[in-house]
């Protein structure tokens, strides 16, 4: 009899793989064509409307929020994954939104919170044809540039009343080693004296890290856990004579933050 019971739940398990498996793979498919219509027909529309950069930026980036936001809401409900969120009101004054980066779905899931996301992204997604339309769109700042120039964007993001996004760590983190800031995000906060609101972002089990396939689910339903945590103020770091001291003990100290943070939650 236990053996029979233990095979009907083997069976049970199987088949809840396979339905993720295959809502993954729509999840995908939706998101690629959900790219591609931006692209060819919003992108033409907006600019044929208006000429004003700004004007289509913001429509963009509530556009792309609202369409993250529902995104979102399928994969819940086709039971891809699950997710709780803490403290989602700090992000409505949010200027510079620092994140850890366990999961290809970050960016999805924090653009899905904040209507006027701007996000500083990697220079090769400016040739991907299913993310070209939202990068254009929505106005988000290709890092590509030197740092000047992405400091002046960054700036400029904020002068139009843009929260700005960034991963520190430059790539998706790997799974169970230390968080290893870049000195981008510091630059940006102390350079032009923004302070900071760190989100702490856990996902378990693991999926779509940098070294999982997208077609590689796990055998679990992964559990999004993301915690807003109050603002860091960046003021101690400003004034000092010399710039690359501070973006370097700055960077260190949200590197120490991020690892503190991530390492209680795993607890």
């Amino acid at each position: 009899m236990a053996n029979k019971d233990d095979g009907v739940i083997s069976l049970l398990a199987k088949c809840k793989y396979c339905w993720r498996w295959l809502a993954t793979v729509f999840s995908f498919v939706l998101f690629g064509i959900g790219g591609i219509l931006i692209l060819s027909i919003l992108v033409p529309i907006f600019c044929l409307f208006s000429r004003d950069r700004v004007w289509r930026e913001n429509r963009g980036q509530k556009l792309i929020h609202y369409s993250f936001r529902t995104f979102i809401w399928i994969m819940r409900f086709l039971g891809v994954l699950t997710y709780q969120v803490s403290g989602v009101e700090k992000l409505k004054k949010a200027r510079l939104i620092l994140a850890n980066h366990p999961s290809l779905l970050d960016t999805v899931f924090l653009i899905a919170f904040v209507p006027n996301a701007c996000c500083i992204i990697k220079g090769d997604l400016i040739q991907n044809p299913f993310m070209r339309g939202a990068v254009k769109l929505a106005g988000y700042i290709v890092n590509k540039e030197d740092a000047d120039e992405i400091i002046n964007s960054a700036a400029e993001a904020f002068k139009n009343d843009y929260a700005l996004i960034i991963f520190p760590e430059g790539t998706r983190t790997t799974p169970n080693c230390p968080i290893q800031l870049k000195r981008g995000a510091a630059n940006i906060a102390i350079r032009i004296g923004i302070d900071i609101t760190p989100v702490i972002i856990k996902c378990n089990p693991t999926t779509l890290t940098k070294e999982d396939s997208w077609y590689l689910i796990p055998d679990q339903c992964a559990h999004f856990q993301i915690k807003v945590n109050d603002r860091i103020d960046v003021s101690q770091y400003l004034g000092a004579e010399h710039l690359t001291k501070s973006v370097r003990e700055l960077t260190k100290d949200l590197s120490d933050y991020f690892n503190k943070e991530i390492t209680f939650h795993e607890r």
